[in-house]
């Protein structure tokens, strides 16, 4: 009944972020058997990453669960995950100065991240109420503006995550750079660090694709009932 020729590529994509998934976790593991010749830790990494950007007054804290690593805006603090913050691998090194990357992102005020932390609050909002005004107008297609008003709410949050990819990707770019100048890692070494952050980089695209497919299936059917009237 709800089937809509778009459903078939929201499905390969759908799979496509399943495999993305599972990859990150693959490649992750694989390179944390590899020390680097440094041998720092993920956490002195991110010390290191931190102070060489002059920011002294983040500190790095360690935090349960594995891939939980994050930066957090609010409180202006680098948390990495156990194994990301103990181990001296490959892994753990790339994925700390990721997250690092995102802290010199905020102290620099990179357009795209400052974007994003403006939008975070109507994003919130507008994926909750989304769903439901989507639904509402599946089932109620005498007020075609139910479904209209879910397709602008949830807009705002594909946009949230369109814009979420720069700034991943430039995150893994000041890793990559400072890594390498600072000498956390060897050239040799960067092949490995590029894997574990592309791996990780494919689930956004991966989410995003999601994203833009669903809404562009939406706005097909809510054209394509405003067509028929």
């Amino acid at each position: 009944m709800f089937f809509h020729p778009m459903d078939f590529l929201i499905i390969i994509a759908f799979a496509l972020s399943l495999w993305a998934s599972f990859r990150v976790r693959g490649t992750f593991n694989k390179w944390s058997e590899v020390p680097v010749y440094s041998g720092m830790t993920g956490a002195e990494a991110a010390r290191r990453m931190l102070d060489a950007n002059g920011l002294y007054n983040v500190p790095v804290e360690a935090v349960p669960g594995a891939l939980t690593d994050h930066y957090d805006p609010m409180s202006r603090v680098v948390r990495l995950s156990e194994p990301v913050y103990y181990q001296n691998s490959i892994s753990a090194v790339a994925v700390a100065c990721h997250e690092v990357g995102h802290a010199v992102q905020h102290e620099v005020h990179y357009p795209m991240l400052v974007a994003r932390h403006k939008m975070f609050p109507v994003v919130n909002f507008a994926s909750g109420i989304a769903p439901i005004l989507i639904l509402a107008g599946f089932f109620f297609q005498q007020l075609p503006w139910l479904l209209g008003l879910g397709i602008l709410f949830f807009s705002c949050a594909v946009a949230f995550q369109l814009i979420t990819l720069p700034v991943e990707f430039n995150a893994s770019s000041r890793a990559r750079d400072m890594m390498i100048a600072e000498g956390f890692i060897t050239n040799e070494e960067e092949r490995g660090v590029a894997k574990v952050l592309n791996a990780a980089a494919l689930t956004y695209v991966a989410a995003a694709l999601i994203s833009v497919l669903e809404l562009l299936k939406y706005i097909m059917i809510f054209t394509g009932r405003n067509n028929d009237e």
